[in-house]
């Protein structure tokens, strides 16, 4: 198997420098790869780095808060940050608190001990799904600490099918997982994996963090004052058109809106959409006439976090399409989240349809049952509140756990 996955690595590696001739992301993949091999030759730190490895943004947000906890714990501790995907690296090639930020070269053994030799880690962290056999491999073999934060596992994961051997064996390659949940932990144990630790999603720290520094926006307060504010949160075309064909319905509440995408094609979509009631751009807003405007469009990026505190209800789009985008950022401002049925992959979403801070709806009729339910219940709409920030309280405190090993 060993040598299947060498090959496919091989193989990989020469189908992107093909496919790079045509695409400018996975063109910006191949150089940054040559780019890091080329740097290794003139790195220094003073002192081993601890390495962490993310594949893209998303894991970064997970990995982000153990960063920092070991930057607040030792300052001068180096941190070497590498990612697998350009969408992450392009993102935060200048992250402030990494001394080196690279691409993760292919996970074949010239590579592999060449980039270790290079960055010399005490310890390794990958976050979530990062299993690289050559990587894994050699790390164990020099005696690396090496662990994985925010891990989840499923069923239908191969380290749990008939033909799982090979790939159980990465898992022995870690000092210790950290999962998120219970049921990743059941999934190890019935496959006789036992370092792992029930930690919790390093996510959850990092959104309480955020929300506890959140920015305040008076003019938000003032649209806000005195409704009921749905605050739809990164929402693509589908849901913002299940959104208004309810407030045609039942205006008697105030949206703020905050769309993926920002483009004036988007924004002029979305002001048709929403034709017959007043609409205002953020960054056009003219504040004498607050008390006129219905739906206030947020035209400009970075805000959405700090957002949700002025909401009481949030819709989160992403559900209609490839997945919900981030529901705790609502959830630990205590708003109950709406999403589109595409949810199940992630856990958290699972987890607050559950305890009744979380709806999914397919349909209008559906979304229509849920918002009147809660807009008119204001009893319902408190118990959703109070489960949604108390599942965020519940959750935080993995990163304490991590960092507390590592050091």
């Amino acid at each position: 198997m060993t040598i299947l996955y060498s090959i496919g690595m091989l193989l990989f590696s020469a189908l992107i420098r093909i496919v790079a001739l045509f695409n400018d992301k996975v063109k910006k993949l191949v150089e940054g790869r040559k780019k890091t091999m080329t740097r290794l030759k003139s790195l220094s730190f003073k002192g081993r780095p601890i390495w962490v490895h993310c594949a893209s943004l998303g894991e970064f947000e997970q990995g982000r808060p153990v960063i920092e906890a070991i930057k607040k714990k030792n300052p001068k501790q180096p941190v070497v940050l590498t990612f697998f995907s350009p969408s992450g690296y392009e993102v935060q090639h200048d992250y402030e608190l990494a001394d080196e930020v690279l691409y993760l070269p292919s996970d074949r053994p010239g590579n592999v001990k060449k980039f270790i030799k290079a960055i010399n880690p005490k310890e390794v962290i990958f976050v979530k799904y990062e299993f690289w056999y050559h990587f894994l491999k050699q790390l164990n073999k020099l005696g690396i600490n090496t662990y994985i934060v925010s891990a989840i596992f499923r069923p239908q994961h191969a380290f749990f099918k008939w033909y799982g051997g090979w790939y159980k064996k990465m898992l022995g390659f870690f000092t210790q997982l950290y999962v998120q949940d219970e049921e990743s932990g059941d999934l190890l144990q019935s496959i006789g994996v036992k370092n792992f630790q029930v930690a919790g999603d390093t996510r959850f720290d990092r959104v309480y963090e955020i929300s506890q520094n959140s920015k305040k926006y008076p003019e938000l307060a003032e649209f806000c004052q005195g409704c009921k504010v749905l605050v739809g949160g990164s929402t693509w075309p589908a849901g913002e058109k299940l959104i208004a064909n309810y407030f045609k319905i039942n205006s008697d509440f105030k949206l703020l809106l905050a769309p993926h995408e920002i483009h004036e094609e988007h924004i002029a979509q979305i002001e048709e959409l929403f034709s017959e009631f007043t609409c205002a751009r953020y960054t056009q807003l003219d504040k004498a006439h607050f008390n006129d405007i219905q739906v206030l469009i947020v035209d400009t990026m970075g805000m959405l976090s700090s957002m949700y505190r002025y909401g009481d209800i949030a819709y989160i789009g992403g559900g209609f399409g490839s997945g919900i985008h981030n529901t705790i950022e609502a959830s630990t401002f205590g708003l109950p989240v709406v999403i589109g049925p595409n949810y199940k992959k992630y856990q958290e979403a699972c987890d607050l349809i559950l305890i009744g801070a979380g709806y999914s709806v397919n349909n209008d009729a559906e979304f229509k049952s849920v918002m009147d339910g809660l807009l008119n219940d204001g009893e319902k709409l408190s118990n959703a509140s109070k489960a949604s920030v108390n599942y965020v309280n519940k959750m935080r405190g993995a990163t304490e756990i991590i960092v507390k090993e590592l050091f």
